[in-house]
């Protein structure tokens, strides 16, 4: 294979806008506590402009107090391998990414309800025409409200004005709150692919619990679903398509363009699914080597409501080379969400129930141990004058 002209991201990333420099030669910003805001936190650092690199001489929880992160200024990397154990965890919120050229590893969100009654509706998301190029690899994501992990942007704005060319590797991505305070009611999501994003990779990722959107590509959408886990998915594990009403008066859009390759499913205790992709509208999907099975073990259908299935891959990014479904369950039970050698009690126990074919859908944190609490540790961190990238994988490495 030809050697690529750029350097990606990180040593082994696979997808799409892997070859964003992300924070690569910018300044070192140390998060240096565990408060929401303020001198030293997180957010700031997430303020900051210029190329820049966030690393953490911290680990423990950061409550947001309901405050969602909102990232706006582009170029910087989020290196949450480098806090000491127990890594970084956030509560009682979510972020928005609404610009490009982002690089966010080894960080747990831990969203939740935060004891609110309505009106609070948080999840992790691009956003908007301004976010492009983004690469969320090993993080873990549970209880959302809205989502857990999507990408987004205006609806009617054409590719060019929503989320496009983002990977979402190598996470779990788990437990959207089902019966809980949105204000559609009944909930629980994965992730949301919404209409007109393109180039988005979902690959090497555990979805357990979420009862839809595992994930869903809606209208324009184009990108590929490979070497995932899905795990009792509830109404829809893969969906493909519009919703035709949402673009009433407008025009009758496209279907989604996806390439699904290599991807397991075992249906749970939840699961009212029919197969492995579906689409109520109108869908297409080039479909290889995927394993879908029932609460038995008994195959299941790959594609049910109608989804078109195409002889040719209509996009794929270079280099990704999938392994076998075979092999994709020990993979992810060994590798994915954030620091899979020191996982926290909420990532052990979702594995854990995969495993077991165990687990169901969650309504609140509170029904499976609430929030995550832990002491705050530190540890100071000597930046080397050369090879940041090396120093920065050297961490990845002792916890993937």
């Amino acid at each position: 294979t030809p050697t690529p002209s750029f350097m990606p991201v990180f040593p082994g990333a696979v997808g799409y806008g892997i070859d964003t420099p992300a924070g690569r030669g910018g300044r070192i910003i140390k998060v240096t506590n565990l408060n929401s805001e303020g001198p030293g936190s997180f957010r700031e650092a997430l303020a900051a402009s210029g190329p820049r690199i966030i690393i953490f001489e911290v680990g423990g929880i950061i409550n947001l107090n309901k405050n969602t992160l909102r990232l706006t200024e582009p170029f910087v990397t989020i290196a949450g391998q480098t806090a000491p154990s127990p890594g970084i965890t956030i509560i009682r919120g979510g972020m928005e990414l609404r610009t490009h050229d982002v690089l966010m590893k080894h960080i747990r969100f831990r969203i939740g309800d935060a004891g609110a009654t309505g009106g609070f509706e948080p999840d992790v998301s691009t956003y908007g025409s301004s976010a492009y190029n983004i690469v969320i690899d090993h993080c873990s994501f549970t209880w959302g409200v809205d989502e857990n992990m999507s990408v987004s942007g205006p609806r009617y704005d054409g590719p060019n004005g929503t989320s496009r060319r983002i990977t979402l590797s190598n996470n779990i991505i788990a437990e959207g709150l089902y019966d809980s305070i949105h204000s559609k009611g009944i909930h629980s999501m994965g992730t949301l692919v919404h209409d007109y994003c393109t180039e988005v990779a979902v690959i090497g990722n555990l979805y357990a619990h979420n009862n839809e959107r595992n994930p869903w590509y809606k209208g324009y959408a184009t990108g590929v679903i490979v070497n995932n886990v899905i795990y009792n998915p509830g109404k829809w594990p893969i969906r493909l398509g519009y919703v035709l009403g949402e673009w009433d008066g407008y025009w009758t859009p496209e279907p989604p363009r996806v390439s699904i390759v290599g991807n397991y499913m075992k249906l749970g205790v939840n699961s009212t699914c029919q197969g492995l992709v579906g689409t109520n509208s109108a869908g297409k999907a080039y479909l290889e080597d995927n394993i879908a099975l029932g609460r038995s073990g008994n195959s299941l259908p790959l594609t049910y409501g109608g989804v078109v299935t195409l002889s040719n891959k209509p996009t794929w990014p270079n280099g990704l080379a999938p392994l076998p479904a075979s092999q994709i369950v020990n993979q992810v039970v060994n590798h994915s969400g954030a620091r899979p050698k020191d996982r926290d009690s909420v990532d052990q126990r979702i594995i854990t129930q995969f495993l077991n074919n165990t687990g169901q859908f969650v309504n609140s944190q509170n029904e499976v141990g609430g929030y995550p609490t832990a002491p705050m540790t530190t540890r100071t961190l000597v930046v080397p004058s050369y090879n940041i990238d090396e120093w920065l994988h050297s961490f990845s490495l002792e916890l993937e």
